[in-house]
């Protein structure tokens, strides 16, 4: 499994992209090409007035090659919740699914 360190990275890499605040192929090596498709689709979903901050994920690991987490995004003026999925792909993990609401 991902170190939580790591998972919180890509978790604010992602927060910081659906603001508007980061370029979308920074994580584009750790996506899935659906997930980096819907990721290019959902451009800019995160209305803050200052850089968007993460909190520590929440992991499962449904089986040993997948784990699931989610985590507080907060920002101005109202806070919201990023969910992702990423599975074993050999030796890397990689992000398949994410939603945000």
């Amino acid at each position: 499994m991902p170190d939580e360190r790591r998972l919180r990275s890509l978790a604010q890499a992602l927060a910081e992209i659906l603001a508007g605040r980061r370029p979308p192929q920074t994580v584009q090596n750790r996506l899935s090409a659906p997930a980096y498709a819907s990721l290019l689709r959902a451009g800019k979903m995160i209305d803050s007035t200052r850089p968007p901050w993460v909190g520590v994920p929440h992991v499962q690991q449904p089986n040993e090659d997948t784990v699931e987490m989610c985590a507080l995004v907060r920002c101005t003026p109202r806070s919201r919740v990023l969910a992702a999925r990423l599975e074993r792909r050999g030796v890397q993990w990689v992000l398949t699914e994410f939603e945000t609401a």
